[in-house]
């Protein structure tokens, strides 16, 4: 499942495993929306296999399993305090850039 997941993952520029009852993941999902990208959304508690899913991305090393992003097919660990701390300090765009995510 884990090979799954990392295809899912590298098959859009951004890629986030969510849960729509999730306030982080709500709160990633608009940064990105805000930012002008369009990732793809996986929402965990809204298909079938996403208990699979959600047990992957903990073997992947996602601790709590959602928001899980993925840019240019890899993952931000610790996905919401990265991508905020990164966004912070001005890195996240320019790697929203070279992933293909954005391009102004």
């Amino acid at each position: 499942m884990e090979k799954q997941v990392m295809k899912l993952a590298s098959q859009k520029a951004v890629v986030i495993f969510s849960k729509s009852s999730c306030c982080m993941s709500h709160t990633i999902k608009s940064l990105f929306y805000d930012l002008g990208v369009s990732p793809a959304i996986y929402e965990l508690d809204e298909i079938s296999n996403g208990r699979e899913i959600e047990r992957a991305l903990q073997k992947l090393g996602c601790s709590p399993s959602v928001p899980a992003v993925f840019i240019g097919g890899q993952l931000i660990h610790n996905s919401t305090s990265t991508v905020m701390s990164l966004h912070l300090s001005g890195s996240l765009i320019p790697m929203l850039k070279r992933a293909g995510a954005i391009w102004l």
